[in-house]
């Protein structure tokens, strides 16, 4: 089987918002075994939509379209889809018996437009939209399988995991499975020359490099008949590419670098206190973006001023005058001074020069300390980087993060 996905919404051909549906849609449709040759996106228009509509009924099995399910004169994926196909549109009186009762609840009077949701291809399967008014909704005609998506990922993804995913259970052909081997501090064209020799030799698993900010992965796909064989055939592979990668290995199928030290502060009964000038509270944002970090986290000071430094962290003035703010010793005293005024057993200190401006020779922009006081004693490293000043700074924030993973824990969490 081989489906197409259809986004409908001029809103994204502008770049207003970005397609984020695909991705999702496409991740689970590769671990049902379907495969995915076209994604196309097109505007509020019924006479394009429909020639996109008659171009993948042409060529793919399944048809899955985004957006346009809305009670506006522009939402008009349905009937289209439904002219295209041959069939009726009929009103499902249920799902208008709940768009009813969600504006009934949220206190507000539903006007005469949004009735229009609830018309629907005759004889469909109606996919409940719990999660917000318009419901989905799939049918086959054809020959092919017609499945129909609200636009708002809030909406999309849960009705996408929940509905369309089931319903196309039937469908799958074989299975594909994936596991993402995540590194920090091997960049990609590295990582890709340690694991050349293995790639070249396989063929079911495959193991494919990509890059994201400031790290990069490894992802290694099995397909087989089942996904219980597909993991038989991963697991050695999956071993075998940490192996080979060493200590950089911070985790497999693991969301972040953040995740990765919450949990491992969490299993520790440790707790963690980061000072920042350069990052401004980046670090202390990414740390908190994870729920449950209240457990581990004590929290941080943006010490972007030396009085700052000195009279909140402890940063000796001597050390300001000698050797300035952006040192390692003035890291280390930033990690070992937030750690005691927070009353926390790991202490994280950045400096650095950010950028565009206020380098020199001897310091230019880019150069950053990130130091890890635990147990008494610091760990320092130097990090330079050149890709601008948002890169500096997420840069600085995952090295610091990754300096913890490997001081405090002592070991790859893979």
């Amino acid at each position: 089987m081989n489906a197409e996905l259809i986004a409908v919404g001029t809103e994204i051909l502008l770049g207003d918002i970005v397609n984020t549906d695909a991705q999702v849609i496409s991740q689970g449709l590769s671990e049902l075994g379907i495969n995915v040759f076209y994604q196309t996106v097109v505007g509020d228009n019924p006479e394009r939509l429909r020639g996109v509509i008659e171009n993948a009924k042409q060529r793919a099995d399944i048809i899955i379209t985004t957006g346009g399910l809305g009670p506006t004169l522009d939402d008009l994926t349905k009937e289209t889809l439904a002219t295209v196909f041959g069939k009726k549109m009929a009103l499902h009186q249920p799902s208008l018996d709940r768009i009813v009762s969600f504006f009934h609840d949220i206190g507000k009077e539903m006007t005469k437009n949004n009735e229009k949701q609830a018309w629907l291809p005759e004889g469909c399967t109606v996919f409940v939209n719990e999660w917000g008014t318009a419901p989905g909704c799939a049918f086959e005609a054809d020959g092919k399988h017609v499945l129909m998506l609200p636009g708002p990922p809030r909406e999309c993804n849960p009705m996408w995991k929940h509905c369309a995913m089931p319903y196309l259970y039937p469908l799958a052909g074989g299975c594909i499975v994936s596991h993402n081997v995540r590194v920090f501090g091997t960049g990609e064209s590295m990582m890709e020359a340690k694991l050349h020799d293995m790639m070249a030799r396989m063929e079911n698993p495959t193991i494919a490099p990509y890059a994201k900010i400031s790290e990069c992965f490894a992802r290694v796909t099995a397909k087989a008949d089942t996904a219980e064989e597909a993991e038989r055939l991963l697991a050695p592979v999956v071993r075998e590419v940490c192996d080979i990668l060493g200590d950089d290995v911070y985790g497999v199928d693991v969301d972040s670098l953040e995740q990765v030290v919450g949990d491992g502060l969490k299993a520790r009964g440790l707790t963690l206190a980061v000072a920042e000038s350069c990052t401004g509270g980046l670090l202390s944002k990414r740390i908190t973006d994870v729920p449950g970090c209240s457990a581990y986290y004590k929290g941080g000071v943006c010490s972007y001023s030396n009085e700052v430094k000195m009279g909140v962290l402890g940063v000796q003035k001597g050390t300001l005058d000698t050797v300035g703010a952006v040192s390692p010793e003035t890291a280390e005293q930033m990690a070992a001074g937030v750690a005691k005024a927070l009353g926390a057993d790991v202490g994280v200190g950045i400096t650095g020069i950010a950028g565009p401006d206020g380098g020199t020779a001897e310091k230019p922009v880019g150069l950053v300390y990130i130091s890890v006081y635990y147990d008494g004693r610091n760990v320092t490293r130097k990090m330079q980087s050149k890709l601008g000043r948002d890169r500096v700074r997420n840069q600085a924030a995952s090295t610091a993060l990754d300096l913890v993973r490997r001081h405090v824990f002592g070991a790859a969490e893979c």
